[in-house]
């Protein structure tokens, strides 16, 4: 993707001149104007980062909350809501709010992403009328403050067997909500220590001594302050960070709620205790009503794009003003961006921040379109599901990668508190495992690779999914990626044929493409021949799936590498011509190499890198980071983080 220009020796390369503000309209995209609302509230609120290390954990919790009804007063957070209820009613500006909204005090972001993500996101998705008329406009306008009672202590990311039971009184009309053991507590719910007054609280129904599965109900946790009866919440107390967010534990002792408490989009009780759902299979429900919660996976992964991007701006700044070592004899001491080394610890990061950035435009627009109805059957919501949790995982493990590596470029004061990388590390660190642990979610995408997303996923429990995805499904993925068809679709796309160890070529997006597309293919059949040797063996299919889970994840995050370098590929070429296209395609070309490098080894091993073309590749990364270099400054500057948060006096000057 790199220019001609870019592609000659370095005496001759004519660096690409880049308008900042330009960049920065690439990047806002058609958000602009929310981004530039949040990037006004975070300025006008800077002062809670300082704040987080000055005041106790109460006065700190207090705080954040102020913060976040102040913001919900601008409309910033109530985007995704329909304009009835006071909401701005476009899906894809409230997740562009979220994104730019973690450049800031990532417990204000937290607590903005429960109350109107999670607890307002629920009441509309899973609701109906009668529950939107009854809280929406309060939720949106911060005056009903709520919390999403999901994750229990026993029971993590397996949402299905939750023990929380919710039992229909007929003769009442009332569910009776019951915590039976310790276990089955609710547990790490934001909002829950101190402000909620409501909570959506998901529970196993019960109707007449049958069991329905999961549902979610509306559960008054406070009355006026105080705590409801029959509710029993405890503080979780500090944690490793986001202590201005009030987590707690949730028993609840025979609570009694309204019929009507039951959000009932995809199911209801009638008064006479009749069970009703126009989704027949119980999996296929559930599955349905978890699906429209997908806005959280989302938001999260542009907020681990937005920590990466604050933790290298301030990284980055700091290399080219501080100095270490002479270079030569006859020179001073040079500044740290200078060293190749430091190029190679941080412009491959910035490459890879911006190509999460782009593949999260793709997933944002996919959610919006399906949300709102432009392109939403059930193959569109599988693609998105499978894409939000893709690419959640890769961009907050980079998140948590990034922050470690800018702490460390930034020596010792990269330690004090009052350069920002302690609350960033602290904060963020969760983020890999809530709204779904990144483990757990790469094999869902893995799964959906092995079944080509079939309907079929829907009616299965967590059981009949593996012996489904061990079964019959993978005879079609072995047949689809058969040797012969992969070599053949390799050769097809590469411009010298099977010659691949030529010097020529490394920076054709082409090759780069057909690369990450022959990883993720080969992985694909890979898998699916040892899943299909063991179940020939007899062996039982969880065993079976369990003794390649390695696989199942290399295969997930080949899938997701090779999704964010197509979105980058894509938006290059789309770019006109000029700098800022020029810029964008050394970054696509970084991106690119860098991937396959880190990875060599599994390309020389399976016959796709000679060792002459891995050093070739090696000696253009180390190259391409030299072209970088010049315009580092001003590609973080293009992310337009506000300078009042960067919170890092010693570092950016």
């Amino acid at each position: 993707m790199a220019s001609e220009n870019a592609s000659t020796p370095a005496t001759g390369y004519l660096r690409p001149e880049i308008d900042v503000s330009t960049l920065t309209e690439v990047l806002d995209g058609g958000y602009a104007g929310i981004r530039d609302l949040v990037r006004t509230n975070l300025a006008k609120h800077a002062s809670v980062l300082e704040e987080a290390d000055e005041l106790g954990i109460d006065a700190f919790r207090e705080r954040v909350r102020e913060v976040v009804v102040d913001m919900a007063s601008t409309g910033q957070t109530g985007m995704g809501f329909p304009a009835a209820y006071g909401g701005g009613g476009d899906v894809g500006a409230s997740i562009a709010a979220f994104e730019t909204l973690a450049f800031g005090d990532l417990s204000v972001l937290v607590k903005v992403g429960v109350q109107f993500g999670l607890f307002g996101g629920a009441v509309l998705q899973l609701g109906t009328g009668r529950h939107h008329e009854a809280y929406l406009a309060d939720i949106v306008g911060g005056r009903l403050m709520g919390c999403f009672a999901m994750t229990e202590t026993g029971h993590g990311s397996n949402v299905q067997a939750l023990g929380t039971v919710a039992a229909y009184d007929v003769a009442s009309r009332e569910f009776v909500i019951t915590t039976p053991d310790d276990q089955a507590r609710k547990d790490y719910i934001g909002n829950a220590a101190r402000h909620a007054e409501l909570a959506v609280v998901f529970a196993q129904l019960e109707v007449g001594g049958r069991s329905r599965g999961v549902h979610a109900f509306v559960v008054p946790l406070r009355i006026d302050g105080a705590t409801a009866p029959g509710v029993r919440i405890e503080d979780d107390g500090r944690k490793m960070g986001l202590n201005g967010v009030d987590n707690g534990r949730i028993w609840f002792d025979g609570v009694r709620v309204p019929r009507e408490a039951l959000l009932n989009r995809f199911a209801d009780v009638s008064a006479e205790g009749v069970y009703e759902s126009a989704i027949d299979n119980p999996n296929r429900r559930f599955f349905t009503m978890l699906g429209t919660l997908v806005q959280g996976r989302v938001s999260i992964a542009g907020a681990g794009v937005g920590v990466a991007k604050v933790a290298l701006a301030i990284a980055t700044k700091y290399a080219v003003r501080r100095r270490q070592f002479e270079a030569a004899a006859d020179t001073g001491e040079q500044v740290l961006l200078d060293y190749g080394l430091h190029q190679r610890r941080l412009l491959p990061l910035i490459a890879r921040t911006y190509a999460l950035h782009l593949a999260q435009d793709g997933v944002r627009t996919q959610l919006h379109e399906v949300f709102s109805g432009i392109d939403d059957d059930a193959q569109a919501r599988r693609r998105l599901e499978s894409r939000a949790a893709g690419l959640k995982a890769l961009a907050t493990w980079h998140a948590t990668r990034v922050v470690q590596e800018c702490r460390e470029a930034c020596g010792g004061a990269g330690y004090l508190a009052v350069n920002r990388f302690a609350a960033l590390k602290g904060d963020s660190d969760v983020f890999t495992t809530f709204e779904g642990d990144n483990h757990v979610l790469l094999q869902l995408v893995a799964k959906g690779l092995l079944t080509d997303h079939a309907s079929e996923f829907e009616d299965l429990d967590q059981l009949g999914m593996v012996r489904y995805v061990t079964g019959l499904a993978v005879e079609t993925v072995i047949e689809r990626t058969s040797a012969h068809k992969l070599l053949e679709r390799v050769r097809d796309l590469l411009p010298g044929g099977d010659e691949w160890d030529r010097e020529a070529g490394l920076l054709d997006s082409e090759y780069q493409l057909a690369m990450v597309r022959f990883r993720e293919e080969h992985m694909l059949a890979g898998l699916a021949r040892r899943i299909k040797r063991g179940i020939d063996q007899k062996r039982d299919p969880g065993a079976v799936f369990s003794q390649v889970q390695d696989h199942v994840i290399a295969l997930a995050r080949a899938h997701v590498e090779r999704l964010v370098t197509e979105s980058f590929v894509d938006k290059v070429r789309a770019l006109p011509e000029g700098g800022e296209k020029e810029a964008l395609g050394l970054l696509c070309d970084l991106f690119a190499l860098s991937t396959i490098e880190a990875d060599r080894a599994w390309f020389m091993e399976h016959g796709r890198l000679t060792v002459q073309r891995s050093k070739a590749i090696s000696r253009e990364v180390n190259d391409l980071c030299r072209k970088v270099r010049p315009l580092a400054v001003d590609l973080v500057d293009a992310w337009g983080i506000p300078s009042a948060v960067l919170r890092a006096p010693d570092l950016v000057g």
